[in-house]
């Protein structure tokens, strides 16, 4: 693309063909249809191979945001061979397939449709036999949506624990190794239920590096952590002493091995049970990739791992994009780089906000006239399930054109930003960015584009 045509683009517009791009192909009918095939009696599933004709009965389990979804597609291939099924979905959005039982479950924290799901789910786990085979469809969100506390543990106890993890920062291999060790049917335990069933499970994922078993919680994939382990994040975020006492005595006779432990990789459960990632945040970065290429932007993906805390994210960013600026190199001059992962926010206001808006908000804090000479600039992040914390926000943007607004409404970014107020700047600014919830989740989007 030439200099003229390019300098014709609008930044704003770019980026939201960008994201839109990198949405679209984590869609879940997209990543079922390209990673499930029937011929005959033989179910392909990327490249493994099963003989359907040796199973007598065929289930469904679908757990986690997309989760309706991917029950949908699936059953357009294999329907017709399917028994029965559960999905969870959001309460507000039912959705109805053949032979499906799609139940109304809440996130980010878990309500009594979380438990009444997750009995159902495990019910029909429990009655597979060694002759059928369960597929486990999962997506994140999973952990909350499906959420049988252990013996002892009331909802709201697990409620209150995993709320404080949350407002503490904690990060998602944190959360999830204390929820595993509160539940009956996370770390393994779903997989246990069903043994000596076979289990085939796709995922998509929302964890760094594809950790199945941070996922959902891994309902059926091994757990190698331990009840010390919980105990140690409790202790590292000092909530030990404030956790509910029927938590402290679980994770204490845990680690007195007076109750059992989650499913270790060992266990024969493992033999019978088949996971494959179909979708990730890297795919979306490289779709986010190509659209921005095809736009004439100069691209590059430099992570789909960003974790930590989101202001020190946007500080090292802010850097960064300002040492590229000053190396004005020939082919940095219409830049896109992209990233993804998922931050963590530590709460200490009581403002309103997301992780993707708090990241933005510090960028906008930080940058100020670090970027000289650039004609033009945005930076821009979202949750790709189009909900960036307690909001109806996926995320937020700013440009030069921010800095405007801010002086003409007497906003001081700092400000909100010490008191966890993000959403509330933005709004004002009328820079968030509000997609709805999608059908998909693989973790954060971050888009950083320049024009020099």
């Amino acid at each position: 693309m030439g200099s003229k045509n390019y300098f014709s683009l609008d930044l704003l517009k770019s980026a939201e063909k960008i994201y839109k791009a990198a949405l679209a192909e984590v869609e879940p009918e997209n990543l079922i249809k390209k990673s499930v095939l029937i011929d005959k009696e033989k179910l392909i599933v990327q490249d493994r191979s099963f003989d359907l004709g040796s199973f007598k009965n065929i289930f469904l389990v679908s757990i986690g945001k997309a989760a309706p979804f991917m029950a949908k597609s699936l059953m357009e291939i294999i329907g017709t061979r399917v028994k029965e099924g559960i999905a969870v979905c959001r309460p507000q959005v039912p959705i109805s397939i053949e032979k499906i039982s799609c139940l109304p479950a809440s996130h980010p924290l878990p309500d009594e449709k979380s438990l009444k799901a997750a009995r159902s789910i495990l019910k029909l786990a429990e009655g597979i036999g060694e002759n059928d085979l369960l597929f486990v469809l999962i997506s994140g969100g999973g952990s909350a949506q499906i959420c049988f506390p252990a013996e002892g543990i009331s909802l709201d106890e697990k409620r209150l624990v995993t709320d404080m993890l949350l407002k503490a920062g904690a990060n998602i291999t944190e959360l999830n190794t204390v929820r595993k060790h509160l539940s009956r049917i996370k770390g393994g335990r779903l997989a246990k239920a069903a043994f000596p069933g076979t289990v085939v499970s796709l995922v998509i994922s929302d964890v760094i590096h594809n950790d199945l078993e941070s996922i959902a919680s891994g309902p059926v994939y091994w757990d190698s952590s331990t009840y010390y382990d919980a105990f140690q994040v409790l202790k590292k975020y000092e909530m030990w002493d404030k956790a509910p006492v029927s938590v402290q005595e679980v994770i204490k006779k845990g680690m007195e091995y007076k109750v059992e432990e989650t499913v270790k990789k060992e266990d024969p459960v493992f033999k019978r049970v088949h996971n494959f990632i179909i979708g990730d945040n890297l795919k979306a970065l490289r779709a986010a990739k190509n659209e921005a290429e095809k736009l004439g932007f100069k691209t590059l993906i430099l992570t789909s791992s960003d974790q930590g805390e989101a202001k020190d994210a946007a500080k090292n960013y802010v850097s960064l994009l300002e040492n590229l600026v000053q190396a004005k190199k020939e082919d940095s001059r219409y830049l896109c780089l992209l990233t993804g992962g998922e931050l963590t926010v530590t709460v200490e206001g009581d403002g309103l906000g997301g992780r993707n808006q708090e990241f933005v908000l510090a960028v906008f804090a930080e940058i100020k006239n670090r970027l000289e000479g650039v004609v033009d600039w945005l930076v821009l992040s979202l949750g790709s399930d189009g909900i960036d914390g307690p909001t109806d926000a996926a995320g937020a943007l700013v440009r030069p054109s921010t800095f405007k607004k801010a002086r003409d409404l007497s906003l001081n970014p700092r400000e909100y930003l010490d008191n966890n107020d993000s959403y509330n700047f933005f709004k004002q600014i009328g820079d968030l960015i509000v997609t709805g919830p999608t059908r998909t989740n693989v973790m954060d989007l971050r888009l950083f584009l320049v024009k020099k």
